[in-house]
């Protein structure tokens, strides 16, 4: 006798959604706007942050802003990963003035002569001064369109380092250890030569009549026209008016654009070998830097690029680290 009763496999209940890794579009949008405004804000009425603390503190909220949707633990693996070399950039933030206390002889004629032998006899600063903010150049005379560059330009090194940093560890933990590794690298050995070798920048030399023309430092003119003054946070005692040589901003700044070349792969990197020439320029312009500086400061950053890179390879990190970014 045969049934005509089948017996049906039982119907597989249904797997669950896998969980969200990411935040979503509808969600990172609207926070980043709010991060946006708040940061537009804060500079417009206190002044672009400056600082190295103040700077963590703004790249942490940016990238909450980015993953608003991860769990705490997450956020809070930020400030996991980044305290080590946060306190090891406010320890070099704080001992920048280590070479105005130690009482050393101060170089201040020497890259004066420097200059000059480099470019006929003829002394960069001035020249630029003379011709691009007048002659004499008055501080509070008008800017021009190509202040606001430059000034911007030169307050792009608060900022870039770091920022760099935070949109690596975001994208690729290696490749953020391998910039970090470089940023201290640059930064320390720059401290040690202003250590060694205290030297005034030509602002400083005109000012106690080293120098024969008056070089005013202009820096923050560029956004005058705005109505944004460049509110410096740094407290009394810690910026060091000696430490010119090298120049830290175009170290950064090649340090930069040659890491990003050397990792990136859009044919379109190469724009930026303008940043650090661009930087050079307005340190010079401004009466921040001499050429020399500018050179020096370069100089220091292939040091650090190729130091970094040869002691990866020593310790395997190369495969990893040093592959590009598309």
């Amino acid at each position: 006798m045969t049934s005509d009763l089948r017996l049906e496999p039982p119907t597989p209940a249904p797997e669950p959604a896998p969980p969200r890794t990411g935040t979503r579009r509808s969600r990172r949008v609207p926070a980043l706007a709010g991060y946006a405004a708040l940061l537009s804000a804060w500079t417009w009425f206190a002044g672009m942050p400056n600082d190295t603390i103040q700077i963590f503190l703004w790249l942490w909220l940016g990238v909450i802003a980015w993953n608003v949707e991860a769990e705490p633990r997450e956020h809070l693996r930020f400030l996991r990963d980044w305290w080590p070399p946060l306190l090891a950039l406010v320890v070099y933030f704080y001992s920048r003035g280590i070479a105005d206390d130690l009482h050393r002889p101060v170089s201040i004629d020497l890259p004066i002569e420097v200059d000059r032998w480099l470019f006929g006899g003829h002394l960069p600063t001035e020249v630029l001064q003379q011709r691009l903010c007048g002659d004499p150049c008055d501080p509070a005379s008008d800017p021009r369109w190509y202040d606001l560059v430059f000034t911007t330009v030169y307050a792009s090194h608060f900022m870039t380092g770091l920022t760099i940093a935070a949109v690596l560890w975001v994208r690729n933990r290696d490749e953020w250890r391998a910039w970090m590794r470089r940023l201290l690298a640059i930064s320390y050995a720059a401290l040690m030569i202003y250590i060694v070798y205290p030297m005034a920048p030509p602002w400083w030399a005109a000012r106690y009549d080293h120098l024969p023309a008056d070089l005013p430092r202009i820096t923050g003119r560029g956004w005058d026209d705005i109505g944004i003054e460049r509110l410096n946070l740094l407290l009394g005692g810690v910026g060091n008016k000696v430490a010119a040589m090298p120049s830290l901003h175009a170290g950064i700044a090649f340090l930069v654009a040659a890491y990003a070349i050397s990792r990136l792969r859009s044919p379109w990197r190469w724009l930026l070998a303008a940043y650090p020439v661009a930087m050079g320029f307005a340190l010079v312009y401004y009466a921040e830097h001499y050429v020399i500086d500018v050179l020096a400061g370069w100089a220091v950053a292939v040091a650090v690029l190729a130091g970094c890179a040869w002691w990866e390879r020593r310790e395997g990190l190369t495969p990893r680290s040093a592959s590009p970014i598309d």
